[in-house]
């Protein structure tokens, strides 16, 4: 098999996989919700504006969550406002498992315009 012949096929099986971690990006988050597990979670959407202007960023936000599971309050720790608001929009949507009072968690975005 000639180098081009094997470049070509490696290039078919790696960009696919790229292709799909790049797909999820927006969608993982990292988290650190002090015990409390989430029950269902709404990825953030990637601001068109943001896509335009190829904006790339994390954003880091602190949560309170109620008794019931829902977030109660957000506390934004960092990053671009207009990525700021699209992470927002998507956590308050989030379900947590109920609890016996409020508790803290953080939460981080990943946003690509990639995806």
């Amino acid at each position: 098999m000639s180098f081009k012949r094997k470049c070509r096929s490696a290039r078919s099986l790696i960009l696919p996989l790229l292709g799909l971690v790049l797909l999820c990006a927006v969608a993982l988050a990292q988290e650190d919700t002090s015990g409390r597990k989430v029950k269902s979670k709404v990825a953030p959407s990637y601001p068109e504006i943001a896509r335009k202007m190829g904006l790339t960023g994390t954003v880091k936000l602190q949560l309170l969550i109620a008794p019931n599971g829902n977030v109660k309050e957000t506390k934004v720790i960092g990053g671009h406002p207009i990525l700021v608001t699209a992470a927002v929009d998507a956590v308050k949507k989030w379900k947590f498992e109920t609890g016996s009072g409020d508790s803290t968690g953080n939460v981080e975005f990943r946003f690509d315009p990639n995806n």
